[in-house]
C-alpha cells in the first residue's frame, strides 16, 4: 500500500509534507514547464472573445447564442477528467507522463484553429444550417483539442513544483496564460490597423479574424513544442521517490476520487460556478453589449458591429494587462488573507461587468475592464492555489485536477442553457445579461465564505503540522 496520504519520515524522525520532497527547480525549468500555457491560452482567448462574433456574422440569432456556447464547457468537462485519469497511467520514456497529450492536443487544435474562421467562407450562405454546424462542430474540436492541450500544464506544476515554489510556478503560469491572451485580444485590432480588413460580404468572417487564428494557430504549436523538447518530466521510479509513494497500486477511478476528494474541492466549485456563469455571459454578449452602447448598432453586418468586435478585443487585452499586474499583488499577500483578496477581486469584478451596462462611452469601458481583470486573476490563482495545497494523494494529481475543472465548465453549460430563457426575459438587450453577470460576481464573493483553506505552515527552527484549517 502506498504510504501516508498527509505526511512521510523524511529520515530524521520528522514527518513532511510530500511536497516538501521535491527538489527546488531552475527558475528556467519552472518558465518552460509553463510556456507552453501562451499559445494555448491563445486560442482559448480567440475563441471566447471572438465567438459571439463570428456566429452572429455567420447568421445565428442572437436568442440562440447559448448554443454554440454550451459545446465548449461541455467539451471539458468530458476531456479534461480523461487526459487526468489516463495520464496519471501514462508513461512514456522518450516525451513522459502529461507531455503526449499536450503534443497530440497542441497539433490538432492548430489544425481546427485553420478551419473555424472560414466557415462562412465555403460558399454556405448567410444563416444556413451547414454554415452554422460547420462552426459548431470546429468549435467542439478546437475546445476538446486545447482543453486536451492546457490540462498537462497545470499537472506538471503538481508533479514537480514543490509547496515553497507552487506560488511562483503558477504566478509564471499566470502570467503566460495573461500574455496569450493578450496577444490574442489585440490582433484583430492591430491587423485592421495595418490594413487587413475588417468587414467582410455578408455571412463571411472579416480577414482580420480568419488571420489572427492563423497567428494564434501557429504561436500555439510553436510555444507547447518548446516545453514538449526542453521539459523532462520525472520518470515513475523517481517520482515515486520525490512524492513519498511506496508503491503505484493506489490509482483510484474517477467516482472514487470524486468521493474521497477534500472537502475544499467542493466548497471552492460553488464559488467557481458563480464566477464562471457571469464570464460565460462575458464571452457570449460582450461584443454585442459594446455594438449596442457604443456603436447604437444590432447589425451584425454592419462597420460598426465589427468596430465594437474589435474593441472588446482591446478592452479583452486590457483585462490581460490589469490581471498580470493584480496577480503579481496577489502573490505577495500571505495565507491568511488569501480569502479576503480572493472576495475583494470578485467584488470589483462584478462591479465592473455591472457598470459596462451604463457606460456609453468606449474609453470608460477601460475602468470596468480593469475591474473585470482583478477577477480574472484571483480566479485563475486561488482555486488551484487551494485544492494542489490540500491534496496530498500524488498518485491520482491529475484525477483530481481534472475533475476540479468541472467546477469551471459546469456554470458555464448551465449559464448557456439558463441564457434561453434569460435572454428573452431580459428583453433580449445584451448589456443587461452583463450586469446580471456582476451579480453573479458578488454571490461568489459572498460564497468565499464558505471555503476553509488548507496550507503548510513552516518555521526555520520547527516543522509544525502540514495540514492546518483557516
Amino acid at each position: 500500500m502506498a504510504q501516508s496520504a498527509t505526511d512521510v519520515a523524511d529520515g530524521t524522525g520528522k514527518t513532511t509534507s510530500k511536497k516538501d520532497l521535491l527538489p527546488s527547480l531552475p527558475t528556467s525549468t519552472i518558465f518552460l514547464i509553463n510556456f507552453g500555457f501562451l499559445g494555448v491560452q491563445m486560442a482559448f482567448q480567440l475563441q471566447s472573445t471572438n465567438m459571439g462574433r463570428i456566429f452572429q456574422t455567420l447568421g445565428a440569432d442572437p436568442n440562440n447564442l447559448g448554443f454554440f456556447f454550451i459545446l465548449p464547457p461541455l467539451a471539458g468537462m468530458v476531456v479534461q477528467p480523461l487526459v487526468g485519469y489516463f495520464s496519471d497511467r501514462t508513461w512514456m520514456p522518450k516525451l513522459g507522463r502529461r507531455i503526449p497529450y499536450l503534443l497530440i492536443g497542441a497539433v490538432v487544435a492548430m489544425i481546427v484553429m485553420f478551419l473555424l474562421p472560414n466557415a462562412g467562407s465555403f460558399g454556405f450562405g448567410y444563416g444556413s444550417l451547414a454554415a452554422l454546424w460547420f462552426g459548431a462542430i470546429t468549435l467542439l474540436f478546437m475546445d476538446l483539442s486545447s482543453n486536451v492541450a492546457m490540462q498537462p500544464f497545470k499537472m506538471m506544476v503538481g508533479d514537480m513544483v514543490n509547496e515553497k515554489q507552487k506560488g511562483f510556478a503558477y504566478s509564471i503560469q499566470s502570467f503566460a496564460s495573461n500574455a496569450g491572451a493578450l496577444l490574442a485580444s489585440i490582433f484583430p485590432f492591430a491587423l485592421t490597423a495595418l490594413g487587413i480588413a475588417n468587414v467582410a460580404k455578408k455571412g463571411t468572417v472579416p480577414n482580420s479574424v480568419i488571420w489572427s487564428f492563423y497567428a494564434g494557430a501557429i504561436i500555439l504549436l510553436l510555444c507547447c513544442l518548446l516545453t514538449v523538447f526542453r521539459v523532462k518530466e520525472y520518470d515513475p521510479d523517481t517520482y515515486a521517490k520525490y512524492h513519498g509513494i511506496a508503491d503505484n497500486s493506489n490509482h483510484k477511478g474517477i467516482f472514487e476520487a470524486l468521493k474521497t476528494a477534500p472537502k475544499i474541492f467542493w466548497t471552492v466549485s460553488v464559488v467557481q460556478f458563480f464566477c464562471w456563469m457571469g464570464f460565460q455571459y462575458l464571452w457570449t454578449y460582450a461584443t454585442g453589449a459594446i455594438a449596442s452602447n457604443v456603436w447604437h448598432t444590432a447589425n451584425a453586418a454592419s462597420a460598426g458591429y465589427q468596430a465594437a468586435g474589435n474593441w472588446y478585443g482591446v478592452m479583452s487585452a486590457v483585462q490581460s494587462i490589469a490581471a498580470v499586474i493584480w496577480a503579481l499583488v496577489l502573490s505577495r499577500v500571505g495565507n491568511s488573507h488569501h480569502k479576503i483578496f480572493y472576495a475583494l477581486s470578485l467584488v470589483m469584478g462584478g462591479i465592473g461587468f455591472g457598470s459596462i451596462f451604463f457606460i456609453h462611452d468606449k474609453y470608460t469601458l477601460f475602468i470596468s475592464f480593469i475591474l473585470i481583470g482583478c477577477a480574472w486573476a484571483a480566479m485563475n490563482a486561488f482555486p488551484f492555489t487551494f485544492l494542489t495545497n490540500a491534496i496530498e494523494d500524488s498518485e491520482n494529481m491529475g484525477t483530481y485536477l481534472g475533475l476540479f475543472n468541472s467546477s469551471i465548465c459546469l456554470p458555464q453549460i448551465v449559464a448557456s442553457i439558463a441564457s434561453f430563457a434569460i435572454f428573452p426575459l431580459l428583453g433580449s438587450h445584451m448589456p443587461t445579461m452583463l450586469l446580471l453577470s456582476g451579480i453573479f460576481l458578488i454571490i461568489g464573493a459572498f460564497s468565499v465564505g464558505i471555503v476553509k483553506e488548507v496550507w503548510a505552515r513552516k518555521s526555520d527552527a520547527e516543522e509544525e503540522p502540514a495540514d492546518t484549517e483557516n
